[in-house]
This record gives C-alpha cells, sequence and structure tokens, in this order.
C-alpha cells in the first residue's frame, strides 16, 4: 500500500490488531457489563437492561452485506435488540481468511459468508449482489426448518437483499427493511447515470417491490423519508432511524478548549475519516488545505478508511507535492480508536462533492464530531440542513474547495465564536442521540412482534 508518512504501515496493522483484540470469546461475550451513563444525557434511556417479556428469548436475523461489527448502523442495531434478551443472528461477509466465520460478539451470533465485497463496474455489483443474496436466502431458508426466525432486519444495499428473507416471511417472521441509501440516486451519482434511463428506472422499480414486501421500513433521515414516499411508499410504513453514534463508544464530553496559537510543535489538525471514495471530495479537502498553508503553514490532514483505488489516485497527486508532509494517511480504524483521533483533532470536515446524493446524506460523522466536543465543517445540504441551522454548524458551500478553506481559517483563527457554535450543533446531537433514537427501533421491533404474536 503506498504511504504518504513514514508511519502509515504500522498504524494500519495497530488498527487490524485492535479489531482483533476487541473481539471476545462466547463465554466473555455473553458477560456484557452495563454502560457507563453520559454526562448530559438521561442515565434512564442509556442504562441496558432485560427487555419487555414478549421480546426476550425472540428469534432475530440480521443480513447485510459489509462487514460485522465494523459497519456501526447494522452493529447499533443488533447489539441493541441483544440487550433486550432476544437471540440475534447475523449473516455478513467475511473480510479476509483471518477473519473467523462464526464467533459471538457483544451477544450477537455473527456469521461470515466467504464473498469479497470488491469495487468495480456496474456488473460487478450485479454479481456480488446477486450471490451474497442467493447464499442468504439459502442459509435462512435452511435454518427456518430448525429455528424459526420471529423478525428478519435487511440491511440495503441491495435493496432485492429483502427477499432473502422470503422463506422465513412464510414461516411468520415480520421483515424490516432498513434503506440507509436510496439506491437509484447512489448509483446516478456513481456512475452518472440520467434518472430516465434504464437501469434507474429499474432500481426504482426494485425500490418499490422491495418496500411492498417489508412489514417496516426504516431510513435515515427527512430527507430519504420524502424520497421514498415521493415513490410510493405509505409515509406510516417508513420510520426515520437516524445514524446516531452509539453513546457507549462516542461519550458525550464538554466541549475542550479550542486553540488558537500554532506553532510547529503543536499542528492544526484537520480530520477525515469514513468511505474513501470520489463523491465524499477527499480530493476538496487536500485543496483546501493547499489554500490554507500560506496562512495555517502548520496545518495537517489526517485520513482515516480503508484504502480504495480513489485514495490511491489523492495519494499519489500529493506525493510530489509541497503537501507530502502534511497528508497523513492512517488506514482504518476500529470505532473505539476514531474516538481517540477524533479528540487530537482540531477540526473534522466533510468535504463532499456535489451530487444528487450528498445533497440528502446526513453524515453520521457530524454527530461524532459534536459528541466529542469538536467542531465540525459540513456542507450546506438539504439532508444537513433538514436538522442543522445557520450557527448550529460551521457550512461550506457543498463541493467549493476555496469556501472550505476560508471555514478552515475561520474555525483557526475565531475559537470563540466556533466554540458557540459547537454548543449549538450539540443541541441538534442531543435531540437525535442514539439512545433517543434506538427508543423508536425498539418500539418498532416490539410493535411487529406484538402483532405477529
Amino acid at each position: 500500500m503506498p504511504e504518504v508518512c513514514a508511519d502509515s504501515r504500522p498504524v494500519l496493522s495497530a488498527a487490524q490488531s485492535g479489531l482483533k483484540q476487541a473481539r471476545v470469546s462466547d463465554a466473555q461475550s455473553l458477560q456484557m457489563a452495563a454502560p457507563e451513563a453520559n454526562p448530559g444525557v438521561s442515565s434512564s434511556r442509556v442504562t441496558e437492561g432485560p427487555g419487555p417479556a414478549h421480546l426476550r428469548g425472540k428469534r432475530v436475523a440480521v443480513v447485510v452485506f459489509s462487514h460485522y461489527p465494523s459497519d456501526p448502523r447494522p452493529r447499533r442495531a443488533a447489539e441493541v435488540l441483544a440487550q433486550l434478551g432476544m437471540n440475534v443472528e447475523v449473516l455478513c461477509l467475511r473480510h479476509d481468511k483471518d477473519e473467523p466465520r462464526r464467533e459471538i460478539y457483544k451477544g450477537v451470533n455473527i456469521r461470515r459468508i466467504s464473498l469479497k465485497r470488491r469495487r468495480g463496474g456496474k456488473l460487478s455489483y450485479v454479481f456480488q449482489y446477486s450471490a451474497f443474496l442467493v447464499i442468504s436466502f439459502v442459509m435462512l431458508a435452511l435454518r427456518s426448518l430448525t429455528r424459526r426466525y420471529d423478525l428478519v432486519h435487511v440491511h440495503n444495499m441491495p435493496d432485492v437483499l429483502v427477499f432473502a428473507a422470503l422463506v422465513p416471511k412464510v414461516f411468520g417472521a415480520k421483515v424490516i427493511l432498513d434503506l440507509h441509501d436510496p439506491m437509484p440516486e447512489l448509483m446516478m451519482t456513481i456512475y452518472d447515470l440520467k434518472s430516465e434511463s434504464f437501469g434507474v428506472r429499474l432500481l426504482k422499480r426494485f425500490e418499490r417491490w422491495s418496500i411492498r414486501f417489508a412489514d417496516a421500513v426504516l431510513t435515515v433521515n427527512l430527507a430519504c423519508k420524502k424520497l421514498f414516499t415521493a415513490r410510493g411508499c405509505p409515509p406510516e410504513k417508513v420510520h426515520v432511524v437516524m445514524n446516531s453514534p452509539d453513546e457507549n463508544i462516542f461519550k458525550y464530553r464538554p466541549v475542550p478548549q479550542i486553540r488558537i496559537a500554532r506553532d510547529s510543535v503543536k499542528p492544526f489538525v484537520i480530520m477525515y475519516h469514513g468511505s474513501l471514495v470520489e463523491r465524499h471530495g477527499l480530493d476538496i479537502g487536500v485543496s483546501a488545505l493547499n489554500l490554507v498553508k500560506p496562512t495555517i503553514p502548520h496545518a495537517e490532514l489526517r485520513i482515516y478508511g480503508q484504502s480504495t483505488p480513489f485514495l490511491e489516485q489523492v495519494l499519489n497527486s500529493v506525493r510530489n507535492s509541497s503537501l507530502r508532509d502534511s497528508v497523513r494517511y492512517l488506514g482504518p480504524r476500529t470505532l473505539e480508536q476514531i474516538v481517540e483521533a477524533i479528540d487530537e483533532c482540531d477540526v473534522g470536515i466533510v468535504p463532499n462533492r456535489r451530487s444528487i446524493f450528498t445533497e440528502i446524506n446526513t453524515p453520521t460523522r457530524i454527530f461524532e464530531y459534536l459528541s466529542r466536543g469538536k467542531p465540525v465543517i459540513a456542507p450546506a445540504a438539504p439532508g444537513i440542513q433538514d436538522y442543522f441551522r445557520d450557527g448550529q454548524l460551521v457550512f461550506f458551500e457543498l463541493g467549493n474547495a476555496n469556501d472550505l478553506a476560508r471555514k478552515l481559517e475561520y474555525v483557526c483563527f475565531r475559537p470563540e465564536e466556533v466554540r458557540r457554535t459547537v454548543e449549538l450543533g450539540r443541541t441538534v446531537y442531543q435531540d437525535h442521540r442514539w439512545s433517543a433514537e434506538r427508543t423508536k427501533f425498539t418500539e418498532l421491533a416490539g410493535e411487529l412482534l406484538t402483532v405477529r404474536n
């Protein structure tokens, strides 16, 4: 893997070993300690305990074309159900041969399918999605003969993965389809497709079929709910459960003092973490860093995430430039390690490129920075402005590197104003913290299983 800084490779292996150390044996997994209450959050919301009697012992299957436990949304939902006393089993991808096919992690039974996710062309996605759908369908069908499921929670993508739950549904299981992302808009962004193209129209039809098959639909924000209802989903069927960070990992803490003094010993640390793909605009972040170097000479960009071809393009552009020593790729991190990285940074950035998808997206990273009391610069897009008003976040014009640079200088040189913005932004986070969002999820699951009974 190409490196920009000398310490990139050892940091990567440390992150991988950290994830392995986080895994526990079956016996240890079943002895979960009660989480700590977070300051400023009602302890009655956060404290885990036995769930309602009608939920304890219920059998749940979770299907996700991703890696578990590194994918945070499926992890949060599965662990909540396990904490309520339900028997939860996850079907997911296997990252590599070193990852066990079966294990118990925090009370959740994990069964990994030996299928590697690869980014590529449209046919590559079709093959991978189809293979995972068929394997998941067969596994759930066979296990339903001896292990009747009460609930199946399917995470897109793809939307049609929900049909893996056909046999459990025939046997009486309730099905939740969790639409993380609207597939038509995402594929339009990735492949520059027109809304009237055959592929997009087909994806919209698949979306309608999948929603109709499910008993309930979850999505991540108001913008997505509006989109799905506009395409025919009954409003009462779709429920918003936001991607709020797990408070037991991203513990709420006071806003730290924001520094203004900059020197060579203490760099001004700009942080990017998440998927390293073109629509998320890492190259825009690098361009903004280059623009602020004359005014913030010790600015440094730290990048966290799984390596991708797009990342390699960005690093290649940096390697022979004046930014060589100012851009550090530090590899993937566990959620717990991301918390440590946030605590070490001065500001987080969400440098999205303008697209139909990023217009409606509400990145979880915003809440992750705010939970730790750190400023975050985010795009002025409808998916974010549905929740945050001016003065509650530091906004920049979506896709504009020059405006992002101006906002980086603002954060650096106006610390007291930025501190007030962070405090106001945290009031929005408090309204949508995971302890509140999880209540919506568990109540929905409880209602579905009550109807089933």
